[in-house]
């Protein structure tokens, strides 16, 4: 099973952010999970694109979700992502 790159955009003082990051770290634990957390503040661009929101879980070019992260249907996504 090769890893899945995972975008994960975020911003600093961020409690659904940091929860999100959890459970990216726990699915980690399950599959192979390669994280780039991206801070939507380097850029203008991201900031109009997921100022309202973050965090955001995006794969393969695709947003898998966003706000209130669901660990269970997120992993659901990330496994036929990658069969």
């Amino acid at each position: 099973m090769s890893p899945i790159t995972i975008s994960f955009y975020t911003k600093k003082h961020c409690p659904l952010c940091d929860k999100a990051h959890m459970i990216l770290k726990e699915l980690q634990e399950e599959m192979p999970l390669e994280i780039r957390k991206i801070d939507i503040y380097q850029s203008d661009e991201l900031i109009e694109k997921y100022g309202l929101m973050i965090p955001v879980i995006a794969a393969e070019g695709e947003e898998l979700q966003y706000g209130q992260i669901n660990k269970e249907s997120l992993r659901k996504r990330l496994l036929t992502i990658n069969k």
